[in-house]
């Protein structure tokens, strides 16, 4: 059986987004030929970190977890830093080191947006000889903000750091892995106009696979301080997620509609629920959506719960609500991971997204009549979402889906492409294995 080395700093029971295409891929790797080793940041290491421990039974207990401590954030806040990377990607480094050093591996797969991880892949490829595989959940390298002007997450500051970063090791890290994934087919093309020599190098497009047995598990728990109540004759709209500055488009679109809407003698009536809309800790979290919602005058059928909330907890409110809302940003190549859990929750679904990303071609082949782009320069849209979701579709249609028309998106299905790729990874030629 090969072996891989799976980098994924946050992991069960830490509860961040960027973890699940690993969790998802565990239970299957072992009879798909690939024993792993995941190499991960203690939980108490990390600032801030909803701990959830239900994660830890969705994978083998068996697979092997090794975890490294770095630096405390308490160390480090009164000097004006907290990132994860800075204080613990010198012990992930020396982990690696000793791991690759004492025993074989096969592959090096990288799956985080810690993305400086990244640039410890020429490093053990050339120490060690073990080819690896990038994984690109979010660019890496992105002049998203610069072009829109936009407040990057974490502030300029921070965010320009990072990017002085990128530019330094980007190049070499994507230039030596052996293969790269992302979640939206947009990144592919992007990274080879940044770097032509990618042309020769397979680039696999790999959204977020979607794990039936998540749902099922999560109707059956309640929250124990639950943030959806039902009420009768209210539609009780859920948005699970971060809320980024890029989403302003989509949400104005919505309450400008909802403004029209509520405008009508006998408009039917909804509650829209944003729950863990930022990621910031309680005392520097600000919110996002009621300002926007405030503006357009609909605030009172708008709820904002800015802290993020246990995984399990945030199915339960997709799995029992009313109907879904599914927001795209105004960065066309955004694709939203949690699009086919939405889907796979088999509830009706409201999508509001930029027409030429990936978020709405998918969900308009399922919800044609809920989807709805933004901008909207015409008013085409705002009459039609104002007309036909909020006057007539609403709660009652649900999504053209049947039980296999996602099963090429199911955590099993996705896991085998993945491991496609691992069994075709190789060093690749022109770099040093000294």
């Amino acid at each position: 059986m090969k072996r891989v080395l799976i980098i994924s700093p946050h992991f069960p029971p830490v509860n961040a987004p960027d973890l699940h295409r690993v969790r998802l891929a565990l239970p299957y790797l072992r009879g798909l030929g690939w024993e792993p080793t995941v190499l991960a940041v203690a939980p108490e290491t990390i600032e801030g970190a909803i701990l959830e421990t239900s994660l830890e039974q969705t994978y083998p207990a068996s697979i092997r977890v090794v975890r490294v401590r770095g630096v405390s954030a308490r160390y480090t806040r009164p000097f004006g830093f907290g990132s994860l990377w800075w204080r613990v990607g010198h012990a992930l480094r020396r982990a690696g080191d000793r791991l690759l050093a004492a025993e074989r591996f096969d592959l090096v797969f990288f799956s985080t947006t810690q993305f400086p991880a990244f640039a410890l892949g020429p490093r053990w490829l050339a120490r060690f000889g073990v080819p690896y595989v990038l994984d690109y959940q979010d660019p890496w390298l992105n002049d998203h903000y610069a072009k829109t002007g936009a407040r990057p997450p974490g502030g300029h500051l921070r965010f320009l750091v990072a990017q002085l970063n990128a530019r330094r090791n980007e190049r070499r890290a994507v230039l030596g892995a052996s293969a790269l994934i992302t979640v939206s087919p947009t990144y592919g093309p992007q990274l080879r106009e940044r770097y032509p020599a990618l042309c020769a190098k397979p680039i696999h497009h790999l959204p977020f696979g979607a794990a039936a047995e998540d749902l099922a598990f999560a109707r059956t728990r309640t929250p124990a301080a639950p943030l959806v109540c039902a009420e009768p004759g209210i539609c009780n709209v859920v948005y699970a997620g971060r809320c980024v500055p890029g989403m302003a488009p989509a949400l104005t679109l919505l309450f400008q509609a909802l403004r029209v809407h509520l405008a009508k003698p006998g408009a039917a009536r909804f509650h829209f629920h944003f729950i863990g809309t930022n990621y910031a800790s309680e005392a520097q979290a600000r919110p996002m959506v009621l300002p926007l919602a405030d503006r357009e005058g609909v605030a009172s059928c708008v709820s904002e719960h800015t802290q993020r909330v246990p995984y399990f907890d945030a199915l339960h409110y997709l799995a029992t609500t009313d109907a879904i809302l599914v927001l795209g940003s105004d960065d066309p190549g955004y694709n939203a991971s949690k699009l086919y859990p939405c889907l796979l929750a088999a509830r009706p679904l409201l999508c509001i997204a930029h027409p030429l990303s990936p978020i709405f071609h998918t969900a308009s082949q399922y919800t044609p009549d809920s989807t709805f782009a933004a901008p909207d320069e015409t008013g085409a849209e705002l009459k039609r979402l104002a007309t036909s979701w909020l006057g007539g579709v609403g709660c009652s249609r649900l999504p053209d889906i049947n039980s296999q028309s996602l099963v090429s998106h199911s955590a099993e299905v996705m896991t085998r492409r993945l491991v496609e790729i691992f069994d075709h990874a190789h060093i690749p030629s022109g770099n040093s294995t000294q």
